[in-house]
């Protein structure tokens, strides 16, 4: 008999010896075709890197653009590289060279960073919509009431809320004796995913990471469609057609990126809930699109649907 079906061995298990390291298997079921998985992954990180990079680039380097709605551009921008970071090199790791071994602090801080960043990011479409608001509804006090003092503290009530709010699952995940098993069937490191392999009641993990989405992610897609009724009830009672189509082109950008951003995410918690004869791979690439189609598509979308950010990324590559 071997160790791993050593009777004294389960246990020893259930009496508090705790797994330090586990072992992520990419995609499971579709481990043959993790090479050519890997190529749209390589890609699309790749994509994300430059034009995130590039967007950051362009808004800090010109004056011109050194208004509220490019600042908080900037932020969405940097936040998507830090995700898109924390997470693809980990995947092609495991595609290319099978590398899926993890420690169980190394886990718990990816997942610290992958929450944390798509929290920020659920902020900062918040202050755009309020942003867009402000610009169409009091276009006269715009820059009066955003300025750049009030930006950077809206930056760091941000990034303060979502450090505040996904600290303790630390502590919640640290308190757990990790004695079943170590292998976890995921390019990353998830909260309930983690937590599902301790030998203890979860049930305060559950609880708690469901306040944090619904005090969130969920509050701020709320906020973000009260601030674009009324931002649509102001546009419908302007006189000016040019002022009217001008208004809506300017939400047309970041209307595109919340759908990406709260698309995917809905529909992945969906399938989730419901899609129980959906097979595993499904929802792994589906959690993957999460974090690799916002990244990749909204310096694009920015950069077509936004004539300053054009204009000067045109002249950086074509400077005569």
């Amino acid at each position: 008999m071997s160790l791993v079906d050593s009777p004294h061995l389960t246990t020893l298990n259930h009496t508090g010896v705790s797994h330090m390291v586990f072992h992520l298997l990419g995609i499971p079921g579709l481990e043959d075709q993790h090479m050519w998985i890997s190529i749209p992954f390589f890609i699309s990180y790749v994509i994300a890197l430059l034009g995130n990079s590039l967007l950051i680039f362009i808004v800090i380097t010109n004056s011109r653009l050194h208004e509220p709605m490019y600042f908080f551009l900037c932020m969405l921008a940097g936040a998507d590289v830090v995700l898109s970071t924390c997470t693809v090199p980990q995947a092609l790791a495991i595609f290319w060279f099978q590398a899926g071994e993890i420690s169980l602090d190394r886990c718990i801080t990816q997942f610290f960073i992958i929450h944390f960043t798509f929290i920020s990011e659920s902020g900062i479409l918040l202050v755009m919509a309020f942003d867009h608001y402000i610009a169409i509804c009091y276009p006269l006090r715009y820059t009066i009431i955003l300025t750049h003092a009030l930006i950077g503290k809206i930056g760091v009530t941000i990034f303060l809320r979502s450090y505040c709010t996904i600290f303790p699952i630390i502590f919640l995940l640290k308190r757990l004796t990790f004695c079943q098993n170590n292998i976890i069937p995921h390019t990353f490191c998830e909260h309930i995913g983690l937590a599902k392999y301790a030998c203890n009641d979860i049930q305060v993990n559950i609880w708690y990471g469901l306040f944090v989405i619904m005090s969130t992610v969920v509050l701020d897609a709320l906020l973000i469609f009260v601030s674009y009724v009324l931002i649509l009830h102001a546009v419908f009672h302007m006189t000016s057609q040019d002022a009217r189509q001008k208004a809506l082109s300017t939400c047309g950008s970041h209307i595109c990126i919340i759908v990406l951003f709260y698309g995917p995410a809905i529909f992945t918690t969906l399938t989730q809930r419901f899609g129980h004869r959906i097979p595993p791979h499904i929802h792994i690439l589906l959690a993957n699109v999460c974090i690799l189609v916002p990244p990749v598509l909204n310096p694009i979308i920015y950069g077509i649907r936004t004539k300053q950010i054009q204009e000067q990324a045109v002249h950086m590559f074509f400077p005569k």
